[in-house]
């Protein structure tokens, strides 16, 4: 296990930017984040972190730990009603400006708010885009409750978006963030594209990297896991990111099951899971993989990234691709 200490990224201030009008006024967001530590805020870009809501407690959820995220980063929140009629604006608004008193009463920050009219599963990807943002933190219910976000339709917002997304239940985000991230590894080409954006958030929050690989009977496969385990355990040690590795007891048929058994396990605070498009050496994608690790019993949230359409810049600061 490497157990080098990290340095804390900066945080830079913020700059006013251009104005986007949307329903509920005007928003303005040529917003910057640092990608490089030593260079001056000014000439660091950063984006801000959208949060849905349809105010029930998950949503309020995920509104914490953005918020969490935002303050450490002082990067804007958006939080986002969406609603199906013009007559439910203003009624909108008003729980909207509640919920900004409330988070500046009780965190000392505030948040940006707006109301669109609109389709909640066709939109929330639309607004992203056009906030430019950085990261999505939803709140679900769970497989049986997903309330306003639900099944297959949840799953194609989150897949599909070029936007990374965290997936948030009931569980609200600890005083220092995400300690202890678990990441499980597959046999695709984008595991270091994936190993890049989890070594962002570790360096940011100091966290420790806990990587997952499923069991494998196959020779072939195994053999092939076992590389990208060296991989993954090389790119952490050389960055100085504390980590540990573990073969799962878990084939890859059921592995989603061993992902939330060890998540339990270590009480990890985060897991980190990519989207492949397209059928997986492993099966991780398809059936109910996604579904499953999202609405965990633990209610631990989950990162879910799309390796082919993040962007280059993420909410942490860094590169990828390096």
């Amino acid at each position: 296990m490497c157990v080098g200490k990290m340095d804390q990224m900066p945080i830079p201030a913020p700059q006013e930017g251009n104005e986007r009008a949307c329903e509920g006024g005007s928003q303005g967001f040529s917003l910057i984040f640092g990608a490089n530590k030593n260079q001056p805020p000014a000439a660091m870009a950063k984006r801000p972190i959208l949060v849905p809501t349809d105010f029930s407690e998950v949503a309020d959820t995920a509104l914490n730990h953005a918020v969490m995220l935002g303050k450490r980063a002082e990067t804007d929140v958006y939080l986002a009603h969406i609603v199906e009629d013009k007559k439910n604006v203003d009624e909108g608004r008003k729980k909207l400006q509640k919920a900004k008193e409330e988070i500046q009463k009780e965190d000392n920050f505030e948040i940006k708010t707006l109301v669109r009219v609109g389709d909640i599963l066709e939109d929330i990807g639309d607004l992203a885009s056009e906030l430019d943002a950085a990261l999505v933190v939803m709140g679900t219910k769970g497989l049986r409750g997903l309330q306003w976000i639900t099944g297959g339709g949840a799953l194609r917002v989150v897949t599909g978006s070029k936007v990374p997304y965290i997936i948030t239940q009931k569980k609200k985000i600890g005083p220092e963030g995400y300690d202890d991230i678990l990441v499980p590894l597959d046999l695709h080409k984008e595991t270091k594209q994936k190993l890049s954006l989890v070594a962002d958030a570790s360096v940011y929050f100091d966290s420790r990297v806990h990587i997952l690989v499923p069991k494998e009977r196959d020779e072939f496969l195994r053999n092939k896991l076992e590389r990208n385990m060296k991989y993954a355990s090389r790119f952490f040690e050389d960055k100085g990111i504390p980590y540990t590795t573990k073969i799962s007891e878990y084939d890859s048929d059921d592995f989603d099951d061993g992902i939330i058994a060890y998540a339990k396990e270590i009480d990890v605070d985060l897991i980190s899971i990519m989207n492949i498009p397209g059928i997986s050496l492993l099966n991780l994608i398809g059936g109910n993989f996604v579904q499953n690790v999202i609405t965990n019993d633990a209610q631990i949230p989950v990162l879910v990234l799309n390796p082919k359409e993040i962007t280059h810049i993420n909410i942490f600061g860094a590169y990828m691709g390096r």
